[in-house]
């Protein structure tokens, strides 16, 4: 019969390699070591559910690898801070500002994408309540949402090309 250790006895055992890995996704900050124990952590509620013939080092290399690239996502949406701001006013959200490209770029989506571009990049609504609000389900409103982004894309890497005077 195969019985689990107990936990304390799993962090004594794989904490070096858990760490190992925080670090080589990390690098050697305290960043590592709060996804080494955040890894602890949700390895310490999920525990009781692991099956007991479960291989406990590559679940925690898991876990740990997931806090990691948690972490790694979460600097890239902090703020750089900078010697001095530019004094440029700002033409967000407005039709006449500097992006009129943009602007006519969207304009020339069909309805559908548009909608759904403006309600779920634009107005952070779920694809279900796009759904709810255009009819349809929500992958049709995510298919419709990506399809925009893409026809966008599109758009601006061929209006680069033709103001770069590249060749296609």
């Amino acid at each position: 019969m195969n019985t689990k250790q107990p936990f304390e006895r799993v962090v004594t055992e794989h904490a070096a390699t858990v760490l190992r890995v925080c670090r080589a996704v990390l690098g050697p900050h305290t960043d590592a070591d709060d996804a080494w124990s955040e890894t602890f952590l949700a390895a310490l509620g999920a525990y009781p559910s692991l099956p007991a013939d479960a291989n406990v080092q590559a679940w925690l290399v898991t876990i740990a690898h997931r806090k990691a690239i948690d972490i790694t996502r979460a600097r890239q949406r902090h703020a750089v801070p900078v010697e001095s701001l530019a004094e440029l006013p700002t033409t967000r959200g407005s039709p006449e500002g500097h992006d009129i490209d943009l602007w006519n770029a969207v304009k020339q989506l069909p309805d559908r994408q548009r909608h759904a571009v403006a309600l779920h990049h634009l107005g952070g609504l779920p694809y279900q309540e796009i759904a709810d609000l255009l009819g349809g389900t929500a992958d049709a409103a995510r298919r419709a949402a990506a399809d925009g982004i893409k026809n966008l894309r599109t758009h601006y890497r061929s209006a680069g090309d033709l103001s770069t005077g590249a060749s296609r």
